[in-house]
């Protein structure tokens, strides 16, 4: 299939991102949102991003004119209905998930693509919330998607061979490297691993073993890791975190999968990381 328009619904960090990553490779990209104020903070921070790689000579201002030009910040859903394959990267909750994806069913083409970027909620759970469950799969991509190189695509019981194939050989066309999951699975890969990390690592906090600190240094230093997990939390929302467990804890019912106290103590009181201006470690606007 032909993928010449792509939406993406969700101005937040990932949203944002994703939806400039299309737009830089020719793509012409239509951004959602409900909230004006969240788009107009997406073009900030892309402006920001842009201006900073063309400092660095990576991109030159044509190129960033360009892919801004081949971008619409709209906030009426409405606009979706030409776009061959769309990205849902709103709140990580089913109901408002599902809510979307209906509406996105009687709004698009009946060839579009709907895709989720959720890593937690396998799609699944969305797909017969439309007239199309064949036409619906997980394209996770990785925060920040303007950096990071993978994204997993992710085949439901539902989804078709066509949808899959489509999806992994447009991630290609974004520069990305796809890697295909075959069935599906909460967390895919990389969250799975990186979670018993992060479970290890919350441990050896709440027990006293070591400092955040100390932790994030040891990963770095002697695994190699860009970046150790508590930074890595901060990084990309403690209530993320959160939801992940609390949305695996539902399902299982194990103990062991519940969200840790450390972490529900963070939610509790608001210090969520980078955006709130405290996490683990604390922030300067």
């Amino acid at each position: 299939m032909q993928i010449n328009k792509v939406a993406v619904i969700g101005a937040g960090t990932m949203g944002a991102q994703i939806a400039m990553v299309c737009a830089l490779k020719g793509y012409d990209v239509l951004l959602n949102d409900i909230e004006e104020s969240s788009l107009a903070k997406a073009r900030e921070s892309l402006a920001g991003h842009m201006n900073r790689r063309i400092e660095k000579g990576k991109l030159t201002e044509q190129e960033v004119e360009a892919a801004f030009g081949r971008m619409s910040f709209v906030t009426d859903l409405n606009a979706v209905k030409e776009a061959d394959f769309v990205v849902e990267a709103i709140v990580e909750k089913l109901d408002v998930k599902r809510e979307l994806f209906s509406k996105l069913d009687t709004l698009t083409n009946d060839h579009a693509i709907l895709a989720t970027n959720s890593s937690t909620i396998v799609s699944s759970k969305i797909a017969d919330a439309t007239s199309r469950p064949a036409n619906v799969c997980n394209v996770h991509f990785f925060n920040p998607p303007l950096v990071m190189e993978l994204v997993e695509v992710v085949k439901g019981p539902h989804t078709s061979d066509e949808t899959a194939k489509t999806a992994f050989d447009f991630i290609q066309t974004l520069g990305k490297t796809p890697v295909l999951l075959k069935k599906e699975i909460s967390g895919f890969i990389a969250n799975r691993i990186l979670g018993k990390l992060t479970d290890e690592a919350v441990f050896l906090l709440e027990n006293g073993y070591a400092t955040h600190e100390e932790i994030d240094v040891v990963c770095k230093k002697a695994l190699n890791h860009p970046i150790g997990p508590f930074a890595l939390m901060d990084l990309t929302g403690i209530d993320v975190n959160y939801f992940v467990r609390s949305q695996r804890y539902q399902e299982t019912g194990d103990e062991a999968d519940k969200p840790a106290a450390l972490i529900q103590e963070k939610v509790e009181k608001g210090e969520l990381g980078r955006k709130t201006g405290k996490g683990f470690y604390e922030y300067s606007s």
